[in-house]
């Protein structure tokens, strides 16, 4: 790319040049195939769509360059935005690993698991799913119970997790687990581990509306190597209050640098349609209500 000295009108007119020459205009207008709860198989101009800001970067323009990212500044960031928008254009990487996983791991993941798990989240290859709230621990996230066995280069896991958002469309999970059961927040790891395995069982929630967004989801002797050890052993309660900050600023729109555009309606909204509300005109689900209100 070439060095544009802070030159934003300059830089602009690359950007929207480079936008009308690489979104395809039978696109225009249309909505993001990633905000639809029942997915399809993308079509030829999707992809080619996905592909092109993949490799370009502009997906998450502010992240590092070293990993895939576009390596520009917050104000670069922005112009991207705007001419996205001038365009008609959506950004079409996304997702849980853009909004939330990715800048965790920015912070707190090690050099190789960066180079193995960035890039194909700045491609958009791979979907990610959050395994923290569980059937009992929704609320008090820190009494989890789902438990990680270690098995020496690898941990066992065994457990339930709910409200699993896009389980059944996710390759990755990012996840909470207890590897000490003598302490509450102090006995919580972070590991990441891949759903295409045995022992992994994802069931779409039914919601009043007929939609299916959460899911319950089971481990049954799931695996996840040592080196998917996000952050030290039993020090995964400080990582996770790092990503629920950058989840909150995602679905509030403050987390411009790279998400993939949230529906218009505001998020209590949305669960209220979803879910349903109870006799107080509240989200009927008490667990879900304390997350995200």
């Amino acid at each position: 790319m070439a060095d544009f000295g802070g030159d934003l009108d300059t830089f602009r007119a690359e950007a929207r040049e480079w936008i009308e020459a690489n979104f395809p205009a039978s696109l225009k207008g249309r909505p993001n195939p990633m905000m639809r709860e029942e997915r399809s198989k993308p079509s030829e101009d999707q992809e080619a769509w996905r592909k092109a800001m993949g490799s370009k970067g502009w997906g998450v323009p502010t992240w590092p360059a070293a990993y895939g990212g576009g390596g520009l500044s917050p104000a670069e960031g922005r112009v991207i935005q705007q001419e996205l928008g001038r365009a008609g254009a959506y950004n079409p990487i996304g997702g849980m690993g853009v909004m939330m996983f990715g800048p965790t791991l920015l912070e707190y993941g090690t050099e190789d698991q960066k180079k193995e798990h960035i890039p194909p989240i700045v491609r958009g290859d791979l979907q990610w799913c959050q395994g923290f709230s569980e059937p009992g621990a929704g609320s008090d996230l820190a009494s989890l119970q789902c438990k990680a066995e270690d098995k020496g280069d690898h941990f066992v896991i065994n457990g339930q997790k709910i409200w699993t958002s896009g389980a059944q469309f996710a390759d990755w999970c990012f996840c909470l687990v207890r590897t000490d059961t003598s302490k509450k927040h102090e006995g919580i790891s972070f590991v990441l581990f891949t759903m295409h395995q045995p022992g992994v069982e994802v069931r779409p929630i039914p919601l009043i509306a007929g939609n299916s967004p959460f899911c319950e989801t089971f481990f049954t002797d799931a695996t996840a190597d040592k080196k998917n050890l996000v952050g030290p052993l039993n020090g995964g309660w400080t990582i996770a209050k790092r990503l629920l900050q950058h989840e909150r600023s995602g679905l509030s729109g403050a987390g411009g640098s790279g998400g993939f555009g949230m529906a218009a309606k505001p998020l209590p909204k949305l669960a209220k349609d979803y879910v349903g509300t109870d006799e107080k005109g509240r989200i009927s689900d008490s667990d879900l209500r304390t997350r995200i209100i």
